[in-house]
């Protein structure tokens, strides 16, 4: 099984690289899009440190996604906190309270476009980046595990959790907003988490719920509105790391334990929230590694993912 996967995941991957040689690769095609803001939305795996910590290896470097795609058109983004325009959160949901740590003063994504809306209209050369569900899945798996709610019942949740992304996507296209990146949650089935716990196919069952409720509910909006894959790219990164000169896909780089609920997967957890060069793993080059705990990541894999929403971006509009 697990042979016949990474075989279609290189078949896919190399036409993939077709792709953007293609459609990149020559000096006749340029992009339409020059943006002068971008905007995001989100949970950890977008947030820039709203509170003053990242869920990754807190290094210094452009080690979120969205900062990476941004920076790539020469733009500085920055957590409305600090006075700038990204307002995604971690440990968010899409809808539901509390976050995934049990925080119900965090804002929803849905509160988080609420609170853009209520001051801002999109302008015709702004990014929209808009993006959730780990915080979802990550949530109502910890109540699985305390027997609070079944795996049908996770599963079913993710599911109206993709539902809710898409329409928080909707609301930003009706504002007038003309470009949206629009990303779900990567598999976490292929995380530390999973594979620590033995949930490997609930997870991605979770996962595959969401994605997929939010990809149909979306359908309609491809004038104005590119999907961005994370669930196949980070599929790429973790079955495939050598191909991008990382040496695997499931080794925990950080050692900053948490003894509180850290990032709502148990106590006594790795917090990457708490990871900086210093709380590495002996040894290690954490560049060369996906994920910085056991369900986010190192800021090499983030800066891999956001050149890659820039090459979708750059080629679809």
């Amino acid at each position: 099984m697990t042979t016949t996967w990474l075989r279609r995941t290189a078949v896919l991957a190399a036409c993939a690289s077709a792709a953007l040689l293609s459609a990149c690769g020559s000096s006749t095609v340029e992009s339409a899009i020059s943006p002068k803001r971008f905007y995001a939305f989100g949970d950890s795996v977008s947030d820039l440190g709203q509170t003053g910590t990242r869920y990754t290896v807190n290094d210094g470097s452009n080690n979120i996604w969205t900062q990476q795609l941004a920076s790539r058109y020469g733009i500085t983004l920055t957590t409305v906190a600090a006075g700038g325009t990204s307002y995604a959160t971690a440990n968010a949901r899409i809808t539901a309270k509390p976050d995934a740590v049990g925080n119900s003063a965090t804002p929803t994504v849905t509160e988080q476009v609420s609170a853009y809306l209520a001051s801002n209209t999109p302008a015709s050369s702004d990014v929209l980046v808009i993006s959730g569900g780990t915080a979802d899945i990550v949530a109502d798996f910890a109540r699985v595990r305390t027997g609070a709610i079944t795996g049908a019942q996770l599963v079913a949740n993710a599911r109206q959790a993709g539902t809710d992304l898409a329409t928080q996507v909707r609301r930003l296209v009706t504002a007038g907003a003309r470009y949206v990146v629009s990303a779900g949650t990567y598999d976490l089935g292929r995380s530390p988490l999973a594979i620590g716990t033995g949930q490997a196919s609930l997870l991605s069952e979770a996962s595959t719920a969401f994605n997929s409720a939010y990809l149909v509910a979306i359908a309609d909006l491809g004038a104005n509105v590119l999907a961005v894959d994370a669930a196949f790219y980070f599929n790429l990164l973790t079955g495939l790391p050598g191909n991008y000169s990382l040496n695997d896909g499931v080794t925990q780089v950080c050692t900053s334990v948490d003894p509180g609920v850290g990032i709502g997967t148990g106590t006594g957890q790795v917090n990457s929230g708490l990871c900086t060069p210093s709380t590495i793993k002996p040894g290690l080059d954490y560049s060369r590694y996906v994920f910085a705990d056991n369900v986010y990541f190192t800021p090499r894999a983030q800066q891999l993912f956001g050149d890659y929403a820039y090459d979708r971006l750059r080629t679809r509009f």
